[in-house]
């Protein structure tokens, strides 16, 4: 339908065009029974509110507009992306599947999802290189009627659906898994090994294992380093603070634990209690030394399940606008090689890849076939 300057078809568009925009948001409770799978897409709290927007039909222009790409995290996180969109259940949705990596330049990875939205593409996940500059962008793919899905590291906005882990419960799992070790009434000193500090990721899962301690364990002292989630800098900064305190009584790591184990061990300190990640070395330590504890993983799921609700929500489907997946969890204690662990695989690959209540489940073999590269 074509219009010309003030033409009464022209006004009809425009009024179109803005009830669109008013119609994507609704403020409303997130109610289960109002949302799609509530039990794997759950709300972040009762207060969560509904976003829904205008039903299309597929299939779909979709794309994966990441950041940084230096870490095996984000590396398996494409490949399981790209597992995805050859899945045959997810076939019938897509018409054109694009991903980019534009490093750690904001204005380079907002100027790649302007050029997805000026492409027509109908969805759009990314991992924000910056969780504020973003309101800008989220205002042109609304007038353009694109679905933006952030996932791992969020944005500070209530204007689209945003698709992560419970941070505040990962850190407190962290800081649980290890201090239950030390008693039903735990002293001692703990080493707490953050990951980037300013990070939101890092500040939740600080704030979750803080909460936990000062309700569980009010007597446990806790020394905090920063190891920015790379394994070289944990062992570095584990290796220094064990030279300056001597002693500790458990470790809980956000990732680089591998670091952490091998500090101990060069140290020759006594084994203790360890939480960390599940990367695939991280277990095969833990398991090899008997190290209690637990792992908890930031799975490189995320991106397929953020696909997934892109696809969702393009069908009409109402979702919480602060999705909060299942945080998979595993106690060290059940550390098997072929089950949750593969001693067949590289250090650096990722188990707890499976959401069970999302019925998400991909093998190994499935997204280790696929690149990283750009497609």
């Amino acid at each position: 339908m074509k219009s010309s300057k003030g033409s009464g078809t022209g006004r009809v568009l425009t009024a179109a065009v803005l009830a669109f925009i008013f119609a994507i948001v609704f403020a409303a409770p997130a109610f289960a029974e109002e949302t799609y799978m509530p039990k794997c897409y759950a709300p972040l709290s009762k207060d969560t509110k509904v976003i829904k927007y205008p039903k299309k039909d597929p299939p779909y222009k979709l794309a994966f507009v990441n950041g940084f790409a230096g870490n095996a995290w984000r590396i398996q996180t494409i490949q399981t992306i790209k597992a995805w969109g050859l899945r045959e259940e997810n076939k019938k949705f897509i018409k054109e599947l694009k991903i980019v990596s534009t490093g750690v330049d904001v204005a380079a990875q907002i100027a790649a999802i302007d050029n997805f939205i000026a492409a027509g593409f109908d969805g759009i996940t990314f991992i924000a290189v910056n969780p504020t500059a973003f309101a800008p962008v989220i205002k042109r793919a609304k007038e353009a009627g694109t679905v933006l899905v952030p996932f791992d590291n969020t944005l500070d906005t209530n204007q689209v659906v945003q698709v992560n882990e419970n941070m505040l419960e990962f850190g407190a799992y962290l800081a649980e898994s290890a201090i239950k070790h030390l008693g039903p009434n735990p002293k001692g000193t703990v080493l707490e090994v953050r990951g980037v500090v300013g990070n939101n990721t890092d500040r939740d899962r600080h704030l979750g294992a803080q909460e936990w301690i000062k309700k569980n364990a009010p007597n446990v002292k806790v020394v905090e380093v920063v190891g920015n989630w790379d394994t070289g800098t944990v062992q570095k900064v584990v290796a220094d603070a064990i030279a300056t305190h001597g002693k500790f009584d458990a470790i809980f790591c956000q990732h680089g634990t591998a670091g952490a184990i091998n500090a101990v061990l060069d140290a020759k300190h006594p084994i203790i209690p360890i939480s960390g990640d599940p990367e695939n070395g991280v277990c095969m330590l833990l398991a090899k030394h008997k190290i209690p504890g637990g792992t908890v993983a930031q799975s490189t799921s995320l991106g397929a399940l953020a696909m997934s609700v892109t696809v969702i929500l393009l069908q009409g489907n109402p979702l919480p606008q602060e999705v909060r997946l299942p945080t998979p969890t595993e106690d060290n204690a059940n550390l098997k090689d072929g089950v949750n662990y593969f001693s067949n695989l590289p250090p650096t690959w990722f188990n707890g890849i499976n959401f069970g209540p999302c019925g998400t489940s991909f093998t190994a073999q499935e997204i280790l076939k696929q690149t990283s590269d750009n497609m």
